[in-house]
């Protein structure tokens, strides 16, 4: 087990006992993840952003929203409010104005500018680079800290959105009931070193050909080893 997982007291074990079947064999991973990687060569970070304010930024205002709706409105906001000083300054209600077409977007405009003065007022207008400081600023949870992480410090971090999830269950790479039993489940199983990258290549099919609704499975490439499609479309 890696070390970070161990950290997190990863509980994998006890699932693979009780549900064997649904987790595919440690020997398929790599080809897995070979696999996708042939698929989606061009998997990557979707948001636009210029600094890691910028990052943290958009990463917090795409929750339950699409990436593409996020850069829409990205440039605005980044052109009038560019750091975190500025940002501070903002009146949430203008803010409102610049990023209204996007999901949640009165509480996102008052969690951004208030997570801006903590930055300005507890962090020297940095960005922390360290999990516990990065879920202190509102509206910032798990699945934000990690992308910025791995994005603007380039740690080894695995990020689980809906797609990251979905993805992972059907495949059978975990079996987890949550997204942060999914997390601790690709850590314990895949290498260190490939968990940014596998987060992007997930989240890609996902988008791409593993919909929610109507997985494409006649066109994807894990279509014979993923438990999902062994299943008949129910695993």
């Amino acid at each position: 087990m890696n070390n970070k997982a161990a950290a997190f007291g990863c509980c994998l074990s006890d699932i693979r006992n009780k549900n064997m079947n649904k987790l595919i064999p440690d020997t398929q991973i790599s080809v897995i993840l070979d696999r996708l990687e042939t698929m989606h060569p061009e998997a990557a970070c979707a948001l636009d952003f210029g600094t890691r304010f910028q990052l943290l930024s958009a990463v917090m205002l795409s929750a339950q929203t699409t990436d593409v709706s996020v850069n829409k409105v990205t440039p605005q906001l980044f052109a009038k409010y560019p750091t975190p000083e500025a940002m501070a300054e903002a009146d949430p209600s203008d803010v409102e104005q610049i990023i209204k077409t996007i999901g949640l977007y009165k509480n996102k405009s008052k969690n951004i500018v208030a997570l801006s003065r903590m930055l300005v007022s507890d962090y020297g207008g940095e960005v922390p680079g360290n999990y516990d400081d990065l879920v202190k600023l509102p509206g910032v949870g798990r699945k934000t800290a990690n992308v910025v992480l791995a994005e603007g410090f380039g740690e080894a971090r695995i990020a689980v959105d809906t797609h990251v999830f979905r993805v992972s269950n059907r495949i059978g790479l975990t079996n987890g009931k949550d997204p942060l039993e999914v997390e601790k489940g690709l850590m314990d199983r895949l290498p260190e070193e490939q968990w940014s990258r596998a987060h992007h290549l997930l989240i890609f099919h996902g988008r791409k050909v593993c919909h929610a609704r109507k997985p494409d499975c006649a066109n994807c490439l894990l279509a014979s080893m993923c438990l999902y499609n062994k299943n008949g479309g129910n695993n």
